[in-house]
């Protein structure tokens, strides 16, 4: 059974009816708030786009005030086990959230994108090559590719991707995103990666203007 996932919408700018969708997808500990505010700047460059932040399914065990989409063994003392699992209700959370999204706007599949943010981007890394149809795409901040030995046993589509990660990151360490470039190069994806300099677990400026010629090219209107 799946969870209901809360979430905030806004936009498209133009006022009209969106043509394409972008979905948040917040870190451990953090919501869908966390990460709306970048609509604020992407909203004018994309003003036929519905933006979308949901919250995560559980409380986070960390922070209280904050949500998880699974369980970290290293930071919370979960099991190996029960982190797998979490991952993969989840996900199951996420795409009846995502097949929602594309029902109520009437839109297609390539004009949905993922944006993530550290365990965001884990869960979308996890999520769309998994998905029936390849999302339009999908920009990955901080994170990591979980367990990329299972890619190409389980790879259905292949959206285009790009990863961006600070120098500097202290949290989820930036040799993350050459391995997860790799794999997903290995299997086929048309793959982009970026290293923000002097920048630790965050989104830099020059980080978030590539995401946002990224997503220009790659949705529809």
């Amino acid at each position: 059974m799946t969870r209901v996932l809360t979430s905030e919408r806004r936009g498209p700018s133009s006022g009209g009816k969106a043509t394409s969708a972008v979905v948040f997808v917040h870190g451990y500990g953090a919501d869908g708030s966390d990460l709306l505010g970048l609509a604020d700047p992407l909203g004018p460059h994309l003003p036929n786009t519905v933006f979308f932040a949901p919250d995560a399914p559980e409380q986070s065990v960390a922070n209280p005030f904050g949500y998880q989409w699974f369980p970290i063994p290293w930071i919370d003392g979960s099991s190996e086990e029960q982190a797998r699992a979490g991952l993969l209700a989840a996900a199951d959370d996420f795409n009846a959230f995502l097949d929602g999204i594309l029902e109520k706007e009437g839109l297609t599949p390539d004009a949905l994108a993922l944006v993530g943010f550290s365990q965001g981007t884990m869960l979308s890394l996890h999520v769309a090559p998994r998905r029936a149809q390849p999302v339009g795409a999908l920009v990955g901040f901080s994170g990591r590719l979980l367990a990329p030995e299972l890619l190409g046993a389980e790879t259905i589509s292949r959206p285009p991707v790009l990863l961006v990660h600070g120098d500097q990151d202290d949290v989820v360490p930036v040799a993350s995103m050459p391995e997860a470039a790799d794999a997903l190069v290995a299997e086929g994806f048309e793959t982009y990666s970026h290293i923000s300099k002097g920048t630790a677990h965050g989104i830099a400026h020059d980080g978030l203007s590539l995401a946002l010629s990224f997503l220009r090219d790659k949705l529809p209107g």
